[in-house]
């Protein structure tokens, strides 16, 4: 056996001098192939692929960091000499195949991609396990100390994969179509808890030792891990809610309504298929809204308003359940079949669940968000196709509003076109017929065509929404009653024939509030908003949305009223959600005040996750 691990230690070295060392494999259009070429992996799953991932590991809070191995059953091809996977920023220690030692190269690649770990493999291998630690590079690694979580008593520490830092705590193939189960082995303090994208428990272990199983394959960005000092609480037979104990009360009365919300997706498009529904309530300083882990959602508090009017967030990430978890995009490039899904379907849960005028406000809304994406990418009009080609960039260059509201629009034409009851059915059908798979935007094509267009004798001009750039003219107009009466309460406000504090009695529902900041018209005057400001009191409301929105009126009106200033730097010291700090910072910046952002970001920057702070540090132009 020596022997033919240093004939197979030979041929390795032979081969890694003939091979190009920063290559991201091309796409190709072999159509024999199993996997599509991704261009974000090194993986070659036709040659070799991991099918199971058993992980132990140790999180370290001391030193912030997680150690232990990762073993993998995988199948080869019978010609197969080698297996890659995907490592960024990682140690490598040892790695044994079919539990023998066997070579190994880190091939160095680029700041996107990270590393080529390349494995030789004998002919009969079925194990790999590498042993390996994170660094203080590791960018989905967000360890918190107790002052910036909400009870400020403990140390947290969240996991943000998507789209490709997976790779970056755990060496894998990390591309969205190479789907595998888990179960996981996770050693953390005693005084803390651990729960991950899988069967989770409901109280703290007394040695901190934790165990997980992940039956259903999933996408390794799918792969979540937080530990802190949080509790549960059953919200019903199948649905529950994780929170640091000063919001465990507010969360699960939040969330009240997730049942209802989970009855109305299934009679919509098919029962749920992972058991198990439950939320977890991160500190302020996780990046995104949510995270559509498999049985556990991340989510931010932002979405804590006390009357569930942001509960909108949890609608989309438990439709991802279906459309992400279930039928995955394939590549990235495809990433609008996750999201452009997500958002249709989670707005016929908020409408099944709350009326059919509560969702034509979100997708009036969602329309607007649209058209400023639309503008920020006028120079850039590739990015404004459906399908996109990423090769070289990092895929958080297509998670904008492109993937998420054109591909609704593109589905609710779609609708338009066919009729609702049609498009149930297709749909219905379609997560049916590909669960638990991956899929290309190509695929889609041709099984919508087989499916409902051609059976239906239908005329869609499908290939001009998504591979031609912005918004092709057979758009479905969105509208919404409630906001036609908003937009008539501006009218009469900017005339003269309202006062500022009849706006503020106004019986509206949050989106109507809203819908009425975002248009507050740029020719009415700071005087005019602190008159506003003192009755509605917008700059201390509660609903971070509201902040938001609000904060970038202000700023765009040169308004300083009410401490406004005071609270737009206490909110970007204390909220993470990249959506939100991006909106402010960026008015700041359009708004000559460039300085101002500086400045708070130099505070900030500490508490936001890599995500986040990559996307600023470009906008402000940061640098350490």
């Amino acid at each position: 056996m020596k022997k033919i691990i240093q004939i197979l230690t030979i041929s390795f070295l032979i081969w890694n001098c003939t091979t190009d060392k920063k290559e991201i494999p091309k796409t190709t259009t072999k159509s024999s192939l199993k996997y599509a070429t991704d261009v974000h992996s090194y993986a070659k799953p036709n040659e070799a692929v991991a099918k199971h991932l058993d992980l132990d590991i140790k999180v370290d809070f001391k030193n912030k960091i997680i150690s232990g191995s990762a073993t993998y059953k995988i199948e080869k091809n019978v010609n197969a000499k080698y297996i890659h996977f995907d490592a960024k920023a990682l140690v490598i220690k040892n790695v044994t195949v079919n539990d023998k030692k066997t070579s190994f190269n880190l091939v160095k690649g680029d700041e996107i991609h990270g590393d080529n770990l390349t494995i030789a493999l004998p002919k009969d291998s079925k194990k790999v396990t590498i042993f390996y630690e994170t660094t203080h590079k590791t960018e989905a690694l967000q360890f918190l100390n107790p002052q910036q979580t909400a009870d400020k008593k403990q140390a947290f520490l969240l996991t943000q994969g998507q789209a490709i830092l997976t790779r970056t705590w755990i060496p894998i193939q990390d591309s969205p179509q190479l789907r595998l189960t888990y179960n996981a082995k996770v050693s953390v303090p005693t005084n803390l808890m651990a729960v991950m994208s899988a069967e989770n428990p409901k109280e703290k272990s007394e040695n901190g030792m934790y165990n997980f199983t992940m039956k259903q394959a999933i996408s390794p960005y799918l792969i979540a891990l937080a530990v802190g000092d949080f509790e549960y609480r059953k919200l019903s037979e199948r649905t529950g809610v994780y929170a640091e104990h000063s919001l465990i009360d507010k969360s699960a009365k939040e969330f009240e309504d997730v049942e209802k919300m989970v009855l109305a997706a299934e009679k919509l498009y098919g029962a749920y298929n992972w058991e198990q529904y439950d939320i977890i309530v991160l500190p302020p300083s996780f990046p995104f809204g949510g995270m559509e882990n498999p049985r556990l959602t991340f989510a931010t508090p932002t979405i804590i308003a006390g009357d569930k009017s942001l509960t909108t967030l949890i609608a989309h990430e438990l439709a991802h359940s279906w459309s992400g978890n279930l039928v995955t995009n394939a590549t990235w490039d495809d990433f609008w079949l996750n999201e452009g899904f997500t958002v249709y379907f989670e707005r016929r849960i908020m409408e099944a669940v709350y009326g059919k005028k509560y969702g034509d406000m979100l997708a009036v809304i969602g329309r607007q968000d649209l058209d400023e994406g639309l503008e920020g990418l006028k120079d850039n009009p590739n990015d404004t196709k459906l399908k996109l080609d990423l090769n070289g960039r990092t895929p958080d260059d297509g998670m904008t509003d492109i993937a998420y509201e054109k591909g609704f629009l593109f589905l609710k034409t779609l609708e338009a076109k066919v009729g609702r009851e049609k498009m149930d059915v297709f749909l219905k059908s379609y997560f049916k017929k590909h669960a638990f798979s991956t899929i290309t935007t190509e695929k889609f094509i041709a099984y919508l065509d087989e499916n409902l267009l051609i059976p239906n004798k239908i005329d869609f001009n499908t290939n001009e929404w998504i591979y031609k750039p912005g918004i092709p003219k057979n758009q479905v107009k969105i509208t919404s009653d409630k906001f036609e009466i908003v937009m008539q309460v501006i009218e009469k406000w900017k005339n003269g024939k309202m006062m500022a504090k009849d706006i503020c009695n106004q019986d509206w529902a949050i989106q109507q509030k809203i819908h009425f900041i975002r248009n507050i018209p740029a020719s009415l005057t700071a005087k005019d908003l602190e008159s506003l400001d003192a009755h509605c009191k917008y700059t201390h409301t509660t609903n971070s949305y509201i902040s938001m929105v609000w904060f970038e009126q202000a700023i765009k009106h040169s308004y300083h009223g009410q401490n406004v200033d005071k609270k737009i730097e206490e909110f970007l010291i204390t909220v993470g959600r990249r959506w939100y700090v991006t909106t402010v910072y960026r008015a700041l910046k359009n708004n000559n005040r460039l300085e101002d952002a500086l400045r708070i970001y130099k505070k900030a920057r500490p508490n936001y996750h890599s995500v986040t702070v990559g996307s600023v540090d470009e906008m402000l132009g940061f640098e350490e």
